[in-house]
């Protein structure tokens, strides 16, 4: 603990008074509303306090969007105009959820070298739900921030994750609509020709 904490946690208090911590959905709010980039400590803080979450209850789709921290692959997904991950099975998930130029979604499988699987993984000493890409040794591990709302951090080879020894951090918020959105396409953008 850094002095300037300990000088926080042990200033007197009113009589009857209590030190109150903000929540972790007070804390998520803040971060996911922050004007400038957020701090990664704060993300590594927050994300250690969030409740880990089984694969099996990921099912569905999600927007998503990245959590502003200067990390190169925020470029990348605003120019693939990512709009989130579809998981649905356990063995069929969908991560790079992408809206095509005439507004229609489609599964980016080129830019993802394939889709994805879910599964129970250890990062950082805890068995959280982790997304685990087929082409490339990248994983995207989730954490509760609340029923509709998860946090995600990318892990994998440092090459191809790591910015600065920084992780890439992102949300995702649970949209309801069935997996097979009729404004859904596979492997393609809406309206490409397959040849």
């Amino acid at each position: 603990m850094s002095q300037e904490q300990d000088q926080i946690d042990v200033a007197p208090r009113p009589p009857g008074a209590r030190l109150v911590r903000p929540t972790v959905v007070e804390r998520w709010r803040a971060l996911r509303e922050a004007s400038g980039p957020v701090d990664i400590g704060a993300l590594d803080a927050l994300w250690a306090d969030l409740a880990v979450v089984e694969a099996s209850s990921l099912l569905g789709s999600w927007r998503g969007f990245a959590l502003p921290t200067g990390h190169p692959l925020e470029r990348v997904l605003a120019r693939s105009r990512w709009h989130g991950k579809r998981f649905v099975a356990l063995d069929d998930a969908k991560p790079l959820i992408c809206r095509g130029p005439g507004g229609g979604l489609y599964s980016d499988t080129a830019a993802g070298k394939g889709e994805a699987s879910l599964w129970n993984v250890e990062f950082r000493g805890e068995v959280t739900a982790t997304m685990v890409y087929d082409g490339m040794a990248v994983f995207d591990h989730f954490k509760r921030v609340d029923e509709n709302t998860l946090m995600g951090v990318m892990n994998g080879k440092p090459h191809l994750v790591l910015a600065e020894g920084r992780h890439f951090y992102f949300g995702l918020e649970r949209e309801h609509v069935g997996p097979g959105s009729a404004d859904f396409t596979h492997g393609r953008e809406p309206g490409r020709d397959r040849g």
